[in-house]
């Protein structure tokens, strides 16, 4: 099952990805598939745009090093106004989730006859 992401939650995924330390964008992508048992999958081709978007902003950083596969990579780690991002994305989403499902478990609105 394919699952669309709202705008701006992508962001706030890769941020908490980094929470754990620096990662490369394929070990990101992993992750998030691992972490949602396949739900997620994020295409490179809105990753590293997304990745890039964050850098200029200033929420994470980058560093070329050397992954797991003895190839050469750029790592992201996470800064302190990508702390304080998540911190405001992730409060913003929880009052989005908790409104949404007050409508979805609310009585109907009474139809006029």
């Amino acid at each position: 099952m394919r699952i669309d992401l709202l705008q701006g939650t992508l962001d706030m995924l890769i941020l908490k990805a980094l929470t754990g330390g620096a990662l490369h964008g394929y070990a990101v992508a992993s992750w998030l598939q691992r972490t949602t048992d396949d739900a997620l999958r994020v295409e490179e081709g809105s990753l590293y745009p997304a990745l890039h978007r964050m850098t200029r902003r200033g929420w994470v950083k980058s560093d070329w090093g050397v992954s797991e596969n003895n190839r050469r990579a750029r790592f992201y780690t996470l800064t302190a106004a990508g702390r304080r991002q998540l911190e405001e994305e992730f409060s913003a989403w929880e009052r989005l989730t908790e409104a949404v499902a007050k409508v979805l478990h609310a009585r109907p609105a009474a139809q006029r006859a």
